[in-house]
């Protein structure tokens, strides 16, 4: 099986108490993607700038990323730049600068069309919508969003929503679009809007899934203790790219399927935040993972 992810690759400048690095390799298209290839076939759909170098490309390829999807334009490739403080759970924007990121008009190529598996990153709800109306055969759709879409694009934000299997957001976004500062009452919510699932990320705390059918209890993924957070920035996109990706190499979508790939998504997660951007990527293997996500079964007690 093979999954699409569409959303951003870009530029990063960072800088949090274990020092800084400038304009590394990021965005959520990106970050999803690499973890996501440990599990399946991936794609992506995104645009870059002429700043963008095969050089820049290269962790994609040598990952096996399809980057058949990256379009190219005139100008630069988006470039956000961002400190953390102690408070490693949120970031604080210095600079954004969407450059060709702000014309993306996502056209799917025709081999992709097929592709089982989709994720729409945080991207303009009216360009995910475009993007899941032009695949053709699609056995589940996972999606994100953020606060500035949750605000100002509620009425696009809704009709998206109805064609997204799983929504993953964090507690502050979910609280938002259900409108209730209880989460199980905000998920009820959001769950009404047409996901069959939410998965809600707590940062350093896990995640919790909520689940639209009767009878299936909300499941609690904890989080793994991670000895020194580097840099958390992709932690969610990595979390989001390992929780699709494991699906997208299962037979089949049960409740313990889901369990599992809240755990590898996790796992991808914690390892995301080892190092700056994308660096871990560059040596981490799988073996790694399952090794990490034996030690997250034995300390959560998962069967």
């Amino acid at each position: 099986m093979s999954l699409l992810v569409v959303g951003s690759v870009a530029f990063d400048s960072i800088k949090t108490p274990s020092g800084k690095v400038e304009r590394c390799l990021g965005g959520a298209a990106t970050y999803f993607s690499l973890a996501a290839s440990y599990f399946c076939d991936t794609q992506v759909l995104a645009v870059v700038g002429e700043d963008f170098t095969a050089e820049h490309q290269s962790l994609l390829v040598k990952r096996g990323v399809d980057i058949t999807g990256i379009q190219r334009a005139k100008g630069n490739t988006f470039f956000w730049s961002g400190e953390y403080t102690e408070n490693l759970n949120e970031a604080i924007t210095h600079e954004t600068h969407l450059n060709v990121f702000a014309d993306f008009d996502p056209q799917v190529p025709g081999r992709f069309q097929q592709t089982e598996y989709l994720f729409l990153a945080n991207i303009d709800p009216k360009l995910q919508l475009s993007v899941r109306n032009q695949m053709k055969n699609l056995h589940l759709t996972g999606g994100d969003t953020m606060n500035y879409w949750i605000k100002s694009f509620r009425s696009q934000l809704e009709e998206t929503l109805q064609k997204v299997d799983i929504l993953m957001i964090n507690d502050t976004e979910a609280r938002m679009l259900g409108g209730t500062n209880s989460l199980p009452r905000a998920a009820q919510n959001i769950l009404k809007l047409g996901p069959t699932a939410l998965v809600i990320k707590h940062g350093e705390y896990g995640a919790t899934a909520f689940f639209s059918a009767e009878g299936l209890h909300p499941f609690r993924a904890p989080a793994l203790p991670i000895e020194e957070v580097i840099d958390p920035t992709g932690a969610g996109d990595c979390f989001a790219g390992g929780f699709m990706g494991y699906i997208a190499s299962q037979d089949n979508m049960s409740r313990e399927v889901l369990k599992r790939a809240m755990f590898y998504g996790g796992v991808m997660g914690s390892f995301a935040c080892e190092k700056f951007g994308t660096e871990r990527f560059q040596t981490l293997t799988r073996r790694e993972i399952d090794a990490r996500f034996e030690l997250f079964r034995e300390l959560s007690h998962l069967e």
